[in-house]
């Protein structure tokens, strides 16, 4: 096939340097970054599955660097080795997932407890706290659009991962993503002070 086309990798992909293959990327070749992919991608996705625990979240993590590396190329040889970016930002990227895992399991926590905890009859003050909590948690989810609010009720109530999400919706996985981080959001800035 031809080289030009990124169809396939040409031979001389196999011996090229990074470099060679990064300025092939640029070029829009597709073999050079199959090439990249097959030197790195086992690197990239062992980091990801070491921090984030995950094989989904590991997976879907390294397609994302590298679909990243082909669209935005922000790899430049004078700051390193490309596998030593591709340590770091993968990295960086892992922790930022789990942050961001941990801040939305936060939420999700103190939206559970208010809506779920139960209170002795006695103490009918609480009670009518916690109620107007619940509601105020309910009147925030209601508020973000439809697909947003989809997203996140399938992820917490059925506990499944953002890629079975993208499975189980047939949706690309960074539109679930997209669409999860903007509702959790939204329900940051309405539920502000009940966070």
């Amino acid at each position: 096939m031809d080289s030009r086309t990124g169809a396939a990798n040409p031979a001389w992909m196999l011996n090229a340097t990074d470099s060679a293959l990064i300025e092939a990327i640029q070029g829009g070749q597709v073999g050079a970054l199959q090439e990249i992919y097959r030197r790195y991608g086992r690197l990239v996705y062992s980091l990801a599955l070491q921090i984030l625990k995950t094989p989904e979240e590991a997976e879907d993590l390294t397609q994302d660097i590298f679909i990243k590396l082909w669209q935005k190329n922000s790899y430049s040889a004078d700051r390193g080795s490309l596998g030593t970016y591709l340590t770091l930002v993968t990295r960086s990227r892992a922790i930022d997932q789990i942050r961001s895992r941990g801040a939305r399991t936060r939420l999700m926590k103190r939206w559970d407890t208010a809506s779920a905890a139960t209170l002795p009859d006695n103490v009918p003050f609480e009670q009518a706290a916690l109620g107007e909590q619940s509601q105020r948690v309910r009147e925030a989810l209601n508020e973000l659009a439809p697909l947003e609010r989809e997203v996140l009720e399938i992820a917490y109530y059925e506990g499944l991962s953002q890629s079975q999400v993208a499975q189980k919706l047939n949706i690309p996985l960074g539109t679930v993503k997209s669409r999860s981080r903007q509702g959790l959001k939204k329900l940051r800035v309405k539920l502000a002070n009940l966070i």
